[in-house]
């Protein structure tokens, strides 16, 4: 006995075939979520029919009205008819061909799904024939077919969505939020596909049109606007010999933008935008220490492989897809990010204001080398714990803050790559004891003691494989009780910890000796350092592996640095700038927390009311 809707007992009933247009209802709800799932369907179509310029038209948030205009092939008369039947396609003829597909639809399902909750009139002409056809279809029924004059191409209009289903119209949002997905709809193909022109219109007035010249960088200015677009950087396609089948291209944030969720991070596998957790999280792993916990980058990937490496036959909004060889394509992800975020040049320098007038970038020309001399006339250094790190100097001849054939203006020219790191920086002062001020070549910088250092730290200790960092012998060997759990996490990450200017080995049973410590420690107890280090790895349980190495060095380098309200001198703070200059990431630290904040000339000026004066 089978249990009814309101918990009493319904007699069984025989098993049925559905009505053809109860099965068609069912099927719709796969494709067809929302508006923006009939505009993805309809560009799909355009696409695959090697359309280069595609018209959106909606009203009412796409209830009422959408309409997909295109230039593409069209569809001869005789077939029109059929391309609203199930399973119908011009895609595809075997299970074999399933392998290596090339276009974006292939299921047979969508034209079909969309007659069955809307009202539909299509009209389309085939280039090769010189006259077009007009259908009209209610419920994916067709009630009028007739010959029409047309251009090659085919326009589609849906309307009154979903006005058979009124429980599924029911759960729609508001029309701005609506328009909201179909836009990011657009986006996404508009990115993909720069070399097609693509007009988005709502209530008859136009919103967003792309240039359609093939431009990448043009598209993402157009997406994203140019502010967002000039502090991109590009993933370049590079012949990888650990992954010669995946190639990885497009866009992705420097570490100074950045968003509150993970919606702006856009992956497409051969141009075809997808969802993946562990693609995501790839390149999630790659702003590791780059960006602050709970923010995430602006990211447009594009990973292109031979269609037989990628099951796009998953799901059938077709967002979804399996890879053959999952970890390798993550492996590629994280690299090609790593390596732009590395190279850290900008896409382009003409989308971003210069940072400083004429007149301030030749002044500071012709006082690059006076900042040099005045830093070598400063007092004698303190004592703080980033001074002792001049012992690893020692031998080796110092590297001068500007090199005296250096003659390249402050700003790079257009022509030039901009790298993410810092210019010579002239130390001003200290502000509350915490921050310090400092002039560039293109304005005023407020760093973050506290961050620098520990960028500063962790940076050379994650370098020591090709640079020992400094130790510092003891005169007596400390002995360390930690007991046996804290102990044994010491044990695991031993290597790490003397890699990091540790040195430290077993001394019985949940014991220590601590035989040397960082040249950079100054006078903090290293008996509580270590203890620190470990309860907090007994907190890390969710990391392995790299990461759990990085955040054990991330630990070391937040214990150790400089804190903030500690006084001081302008020697010091010029030995912090000089030494956050060579780092590779300057502007954040270890945790993702940027470590300055930077004020142009020009911005200076605006504020102070001197432009156009």
């Amino acid at each position: 006995m089978d249990i009814g809707p309101r918990g009493g007992y319904n007699a069984p009933m025989s098993i049925q075939i559905l009505p053809p247009d109860v099965a068609d209802k069912i099927a719709a709800g796969e494709v067809v979520e929302r508006p923006a799932s009939v505009v993805k369907e309809l560009i799909e179509n355009s696409l695959d029919a090697g359309a280069t310029d595609i018209r959106v038209e909606i009203a009412d948030g796409g209830k009422r009205l959408i309409r997909v205009i295109d230039n593409g092939a069209g569809i001869p008369a005789a077939e029109a008819p059929l391309a609203f039947q199930r399973h119908a396609t011009s895609k595809l003829r075997s299970a074999e061909d399933l392998e290596h597909i090339a276009t974006l639809g292939f299921r047979g399902e969508a034209l079909a799904a969309i007659s069955a909750v809307s009202k539909v009139t299509l009209i389309t002409r085939s280039r090769d024939e010189s006259v077009g056809i007009e259908l009209k279809l209610e419920g994916g029924h067709i009630i009028s077919q007739r010959p029409i004059g047309a251009p090659p191409g085919t326009s589609m209009t849906v309307e009154h969505l979903f006005w058979n289903t009124p429980a599924r119209l029911k759960f729609l949002k508001s029309k701005a939020t609506e328009a909201g997905h179909i836009n990011k709809i657009l986006s996404r193909y508009a990115l993909a596909y720069p070399e097609v022109r693509f007009s988005y219109v709502v209530e008859g007035r136009l919103s967003f049109q792309t240039p359609g010249t093939g431009d990448p960088l043009a598209a993402l200015v157009k997406v994203y606007g140019p502010d967002v677009a000039g502090q991109m950087l590009p993933v370049e396609e590079v012949n990888d010999p650990v992954f010669p089948d995946v190639r990885v291209h497009g866009f992705v944030s420097s570490p100074t933008l950045h968003r509150a969720n993970r919606s702006h991070i856009e992956l497409f596998v051969n141009r075809r935008y997808i969802q993946d957790r562990n693609l995501t999280y790839a390149v999630i792993q790659a702003y590791h220490t780059l960006l602050m916990t709970g923010r995430y980058p602006i990211v447009v990937l594009f990973i292109e492989m031979p269609p037989e490496r990628v099951d796009v036959n998953v799901h059938p909004t077709k967002t979804e897809v399996r890879f053959r060889e999952p970890s390798l394509v993550f492996r590629a992800v994280q690299r090609a990010v790593h390596r732009a975020l590395q190279g850290q040049a900008p896409v382009t320098r003409e989308l971003q204001p210069s940072g400083a007038t004429e007149d301030y970038r030749a002044q500071w020309a012709a006082r690059r080398q006076a900042l040099v001399n005045a830093g070598r006339d400063a007092p004698t250094p303190g004592q703080l714990a980033m001074d002792l790190y001049r012992s690893e100097a020692a031998g080796h001849e110092e590297t001068p803050l500007v090199r005296k054939e250096e003659t390249a203006p402050a700003s790079p020219s257009p022509s030039q790559p901009r790298s993410d790191r810092l210019p010579p920086l002239r130390p001003v002062g200290q502000i509350a004891a915490t921050y310090l001020i400092a002039e560039g070549p293109d304005g005023m910088y407020l760093i973050d003691q506290h961050a620098a250092h520990e960028r500063i730290l962790y940076e050379k200790i994650m370098r020591a494989d090709q640079q020992p960092v400094p130790k510092q012998q003891l005169l007596q060997p400390i002995p360390i009780e930690l007991g046996t759990h804290l102990a044994g996490l010491i044990a695991e990450h031993l290597d790490t910890l003397n890699q990091s200017g540790f040195e430290i080995e077993p001394f019985g049973e949940g014991s220590y000796l601590l035989r040397a410590v960082p040249a950079f420690m100054g006078q903090q107890d290293p008996e509580a350092l270590l203890e620190e280090v470990a309860q907090g790895l007994a907190q890390r349980t969710d990391l392995v592996g790299k990461a759990r190495e990085e955040a054990l060095v991330t630990m070391i380098c937040k214990r150790l640095a400089i804190k903030a309200g500690q006084v001081l001198s302008l020697t010091e703070q010029r030995e912090l700038i000089r030494q956050l200059e060579a780092c590779e990431n300057p502007r954040t630290c270890p945790h993702g927390r940027p470590t300055m904040l930077h004020l142009s000339a020009q911005q200076l000026e605006k504020q102070f009311g001197r432009l156009g004066t």
